[in-house]
């Protein structure tokens, strides 16, 4: 049998660990030991990886806290994980419960100055941080705003400049001294309060969206950022972000960015990550089966019914899943054909299944009993008697010989 090759990421690991630990002398019984975990670790054709996998996944989903918020950094962000977490992934839901990127430097910006900067850019400021103060004119519906000029200042904007970031439909805004006043020009069913929320949410300056930002160092002794709220593609515009790095934890958002491919590595990082915050150990191949049915069709599609469970060919195993009446009806309205290819629908008809030993029928010859059937017959032929030839009698000879004539 042919040596086994093992992959390039593992044999890069293994001689990491051989050179660390000075263990030149013992490295073919490494490679061999290695080499033999690796093969007992393949799998055999036509195993029923996908039953494997989902088992893998869901019994550790089962020991998982149902409600976790994990506090990124000092000033404490919370971070959704635990079971809520791995449903938002694997439901493929478009926006998380909070979206957060985590933002890195290029090698020119690696400081805590340049890394505070960057961070000011990124955070979003609102109309609401520069206000002291504000008060509802009912009278002559007006909003009144007392502003922060020292706030102002420190971020660099004039106090008259404020009229072109706020764009209102039916509000004129304009600025007497250190007061900015709203006017609504629509006098019926108006509602005050709703247009001073967004009078005061109006956005001035930063990245829509991202409301808290944290300079921190990771293991690698690198400053990074990481956010509450996400804009990826905004953030990929500012300058000393690092593209090829920087992530968000909203596969959808990878994908409109990065591609279908970085949504898929998007769901395999953030299901490791939640999987292993919990202190529990998952295969990320089985991770990886996942991914990859998600992302097959070159979308993101949840494991539900209108996902993957609602889009397989056959309409038995569509129907043992939910919606039975739905799916039974249309198919009948169709005529669809089920090819009964999976293994639910074979075990609902109560036939053996594709999978194992069921997937082969093998019809052929085999050489050497062909031969030893064939040698057997010939002797048995050699060695029966030979029956004697019957003699043509008188009569017989004179037929023959009339029909000649004839």
């Amino acid at each position: 049998m042919a040596e086994i090759t093992l992959p390039r990421k593992i044999m890069e690991e293994v001689e990491n660990y051989i050179r660390k630990n000075n263990l030149e002398n013992r490295r073919k019984e490494i490679l061999d030991r290695v080499r033999n975990l690796y093969k007992q670790a393949m799998y055999d054709p036509e195993e029923a990886v996908g039953v494997v996998a989902a088992q893998s996944l869901s019994e550790p989903a089962t020991q998982m806290t149902m409600r976790t918020y994990h506090f990124a950094g000092t000033a404490g962000i919370q971070v959704t994980l635990g079971l809520p977490r791995l449903i938002e992934i694997f439901d493929a839901k478009k926006v998380p419960e909070t979206p957060s990127m985590t933002i890195y430097l290029r090698k020119e910006h690696q400081n805590e100055k340049k890394a505070l900067e960057i961070a000011q850019k990124i955070k979003e400021v609102k109309l609401r941080d520069f206000v002291v103060s504000d008060v509802i004119d009912l009278l002559n519906l007006k909003i009144i705003c007392r502003l922060d000029t020292v706030k102002l200042k420190k971020y660099g904007i004039h106090v008259n400049d404020l009229t072109k970031y706020i764009k209102l439909k039916n509000v004129s805004v304009e600025i007497k001294g250190r007061e900015l006043i709203a006017t609504i020009e629509k006098t019926e069913n108006v509602n005050l309060h709703k247009i001073k929320y967004r009078l005061l949410e109006s956005h001035i300056m930063g990245v829509k969206s991202v409301s808290h930002v944290i300079v921190t160092k990771n293991e690698n002794d690198e400053w990074i950022i990481s956010t509450l709220g996400s804009n990826l593609k905004k953030v990929l515009s500012i300058d000393g972000v690092d593209p090829t790095r920087t992530v968000s934890n909203n596969p959808f958002e990878m994908c409109d960015v990065f591609g279908i491919e970085a949504a898929r590595n998007s769901i395999i990082r953030e299901a490791v990550h939640t999987i292993e915050e919990q202190g529990l150990g998952v295969d990320i191949r089985y991770v990886g089966i996942l991914a990859d049915l998600m992302t097959s069709t070159g979308k993101i599609m949840g494991i539900g019914r209108y996902g993957v469970a609602g889009n397989k060919d056959s309409v038995i195993a569509r129907m043992a899943f939910e919606e039975t009446k739905k799916h039974l009806i249309n198919a009948a309205i169709k005529r669809t054909r089920d090819p009964l290819r999976g293994h639910v629908e074979n075990i609902v008809m109560n036939q053996l299944i594709p999978m194992g030993t069921g997937a082969f029928t093998l019809v052929g010859r085999i050489p050497k009993i062909e031969e030893q059937k064939i040698t057997k017959e010939k002797k048995k032929k050699s060695h029966q008697p030979s029956k004697p030839k019957k003699r043509k009698t008188k009569k017989a000879t004179a037929k023959t010989k009339r029909k000649g004539k004839k």
